[in-house]
């Protein structure tokens, strides 16, 4: 036998199965289960990646790795073994799970210590020491672990986990250190357990292995096709009927999807409530139709000088609206901020979605010069503004003789509240065409509101992911031109009140 099959036979043989339909039961290993084992210990591995959607029995298939190199062929004489989770709840469920396994087994708890009030088991024939820790107690530097599990590394938000690279850097006194990390993906890009799945499916360290279950962002998120891309095992750990139950609730009630998308279909989404979700936004990406001769809005968000500048035109055309986005970067230092915000803006300017400008900073001269050749034969009626650093692109304008319909727009609840209800109303009612520009569609998936104690609504720069300059500029754009329409309408009334 192979050591991958010298390891499935021994989980088949002495450990059973702890909770579930199939309780009391001895293991027996489904088919992809019995290949990530093979990938594991067949091959050279330092990191093992398995990333899917939750209730397809990752923590149990974490507690069969734990008991093997714990007390069978893959235990090390006097060796530490950890799991860390990012709190102590976290932490208890899979040695509790552990610890059931080996009280149902008669050879495991003749020989397995469970000491519950520590969350440690220990092997005192082998020396070997199992112990659950989590982010909330005290660091793990001093440990020598020769195993590890990463429980649901998705739930630690940014690119750091003093745990995580505390037990890794630890490892580096083993000769031939394990980890492994199980989890859910985490919300964005820019966390941790993204970050390593990324490099992971580089392939550029043949040692780390990644087995990542996600439904593509493209399909369906309501049928069976698309849930069982994420759910290795829906036919046979998971209550099918729930799950068909949660995916028609999430279709129902838009407040749901973002956290039936991250742990159904293991799709990175941030569950805290977005502004508008992934399949509102798709519905009104249609191509936006050529200018007519229908007045045009705009709002301008100028964000920070390393940051993106953000130009969103707006023209109703019948019942629908069309939306032309426009955005500028400084071209040096692109690919690091690409590589810093995990967006791809090099690729994003070589296809022409993006716009560059000299320098280190946004040349607002630069900015300046192009919104005039963009507006120059399109009504613009009203040019909406962040008033943050709009003193220095008015002198820009000044100086080449561009005389734009500006006007300030507020940032506060006062101002975006209703701008905010009229975009929303607008997508929901699919009256939008933004062609899914993806530098504005990333702005749609990272914007968040934030309410006051009236309800009122406002997009919050400050919770939001990542950048959302081209959502605020949207929302200026529409708010104006919802405004405006309002005011004619009144206006038309007290002129001719009967046709109106």
């Amino acid at each position: 036998m192979t050591r991958g099959q010298r390891n499935i036979k021994w989980i088949e043989n002495y450990c059973y199965i702890p909770e579930g339909k199939f309780v009391g039961n001895k293991v027996k290993l489904t088919v992809k289960q019995k290949k990530w084992i093979k990938l594991i210990y067949d091959t050279p591995t330092r990191t093992f990646i398995l990333s899917m959607a939750r209730k397809n029995a990752k923590t149990a298939f974490s507690g069969f790795l734990l008991l093997l190199h714990t007390a069978g062929p893959e235990a090390a004489p006097n060796s530490q073994l950890y799991s860390a989770a990012q709190s102590r709840d976290q932490a208890s469920i899979l040695f509790n799970l552990a610890a059931k396994m080996v009280r149902m087994s008669p050879e495991l708890n003749a020989v397995i210590q469970i000491r519950d009030s520590a969350k440690e088991l220990l092997c005192p024939d082998l020396g070997t020491k199992y112990k659950a820790l989590s982010a909330e107690a005290s660091t793990a530097y001093g440990l020598s672990p020769v195993f590890v599990v990463h429980d649901e590394l998705g739930q630690v938000k940014g690119p750091r986990s003093e745990l995580y690279e505390a037990l890794e850097t630890a490892s580096a006194a083993q000769e031939a250190p394990l980890s492994i990390v199980i989890s859910t993906q985490a919300p964005t890009d820019a966390d941790l357990l993204s970050v390593l799945i990324d490099d992971a499916l580089t392939g550029s360290d043949p040692k780390v292995k990644c087995i990542l279950y996600t439904s593509p962002k493209v399909d369906d998120p309501f049928t069976v096709k698309t849930i069982k891309k994420a759910n290795p095992h829906f036919d046979l750990f998971m209550n099918t009927t729930e799950v068909k139950r949660q995916a028609a609730e999430a279709k129902r009630m838009p407040s749901r999807e973002s956290s039936y998308r991250n742990l159904i279909l293991n799709q990175r989404v941030d569950v805290t409530s977005p502004f508008v979700s992934q399949s509102v936004w798709s519905g009104n990406g249609d191509e936006p139709h050529p200018f007519n001769d229908n007045p045009v809005y705009g709002g301008l968000d100028l964000s920070a000088r390393t940051d993106l500048t953000a130009l969103v035109l707006i023209q109703q055309d019948g019942e629908n609206i069309n939306v032309w986005p426009y955005f500028w970067t400084p071209e040096a230092g692109l690919f690091d901020r690409a590589r810093n915000d995990r967006v791809p803006y090099d690729l994003w300017v070589e296809q022409g979605y993006l716009r560059t400008t000299p320098g280190q900073t946004v040349d607002y001269g630069f900015v300046a010069q192009e919104i005039g050749e963009i507006i120059s034969s399109i009504d613009l009626v009203r040019l909406n503004y962040d008033r943050w650093r709009i003193d220095e692109l008015k002198r820009e304008f000044k100086s080449i003789g561009l005389d734009l319909p500006l006007e300030p727009f507020g940032q506060g609840f006062k101002d975006m509240a209703p701008a905010i209800d009229n975009l929303e109303s607008e997508l929901l009612n699919n009256r939008m065409r933004h062609g899914m520009h993806p530098v504005l569609t990333m702005c749609a998936a990272n914007a968040v509101v934030t309410k006051d104690p009236t309800g009122s609504r406002k997009l919050d720069k400050n919770k939001a992911s990542g950048r959302i300059d081209g959502m605020v500029a949207l929302a200026m754009a529409i708010g104006r031109a919802m405004a405006h329409e309002e005011t004619m309408n009144i206006d038309d009334f007290i002129n001719d009140p009967v046709s109106a």
